[in-house]
């Protein structure tokens, strides 16, 4: 079913008020919130890797780059294409970091969590932090050191927040 952008408001209040208990129909269980818009088809694991395939993205910008710049008058079409590629892929793990894993992810400590939790919070904030650092490094170098960077932090991550089983999997998806 198709729905103009002008009609889009209506039908998402009607999502939310159709099976409230109102309407006649009893109330489904409320989904697990773990997005901005309680979905449920997103994956910690998938964001991960999401960023992985960005950094990829970005270091083949930054090599096609420094290649094309050897003779920047014949190839200026492809080098302007390769920095907007290039910065479009750090913005998006900016984006990614901002949106997806502070807004919703990464949880305060609470009085309950001690100074284990409070420790753990700190540490993943620090790692999130110098990920969007080592984007913004991306857009304004061809550094691949920033790369480098961006993904070490981004397994450091990962073992502050995924199980055992789960951080295989992604260390394993990523060749390490």
């Amino acid at each position: 079913m198709h729905y103009s952008t002008a009609a889009l408001p209506l039908v998402l209040i009607g999502c939310l008020f159709a099976n409230s208990p109102s309407s006649g129909e009893p109330a489904s269980p409320a989904p697990a919130l773990h997005c901005q818009v309680p979905c449920g088809i997103y994956g910690d694991k998938m964001r991960i890797d999401m960023l992985m395939e960005d950094a990829a993205t970005i270091e083949k910008g930054m090599q096609s780059i420094l290649e094309l710049e050897k003779d920047p008058g014949t190839n200026a079409n492809q080098l302007v294409r390769w920095v907007v590629n290039k910065d479009q892929h750090a913005q998006s793990i900016q984006d990614m970091v901002a949106a997806y894993w502070l807004a919703q992810r990464i949880k305060a400590p609470t009085e309950e969590s001690g100074d284990a939790g409070r420790d753990k919070y700190h540490k993943q904030l620090e790692l999130m932090h110098g990920i969007t650092v080592a984007a913004m490094k991306c857009k304004q170098t061809t550094d691949k050191a920033n790369v480098d960077s961006m993904r070490t932090l981004a397994l450091g991550f990962s073992e502050t927040y995924f199980s055992k089983e789960d951080l295989e999997h992604i260390k394993e998806h990523q060749g390490k």
